[in-house]
């Protein structure tokens, strides 16, 4: 894979600090921010997923309602109108 050169400016105790971390995982200052990166990217796309599936699991009766489906956790019949205790709803 190609490589490219980034330059990064950090207060000397960050780069001091990001030495010592890098030296004591026993890889290089490179491997190690980008290690540090990849593991960001991979938390804000697990983070997003989940935030995603717990919005469907909440609002699930209310799509199937508009859309006519039945969900599948709820278990309500087309037409139902039973949205007591769901966010968003009064």
């Amino acid at each position: 894979m190609a490589k490219t050169q980034l330059n990064v400016r950090v207060d000397e105790a960050t780069a001091e600090a990001a030495r010592e971390r890098a030296l004591q995982r026993g890889v290089s200052m490179n491997r190690y921010i980008e290690e540090l990166v990849l593991k960001d990217a991979g938390e804000v796309g697990h983070t997003f997923v989940e935030a995603a599936s717990d919005f469907m699991k909440q609002y699930e009766r209310v799509f199937a309602e508009e859309f006519g489906l039945q969900p599948d956790s709820a278990q309500a019949t087309p037409g139902t109108t039973d949205r007591e205790g769901l966010p968003g709803t009064t």
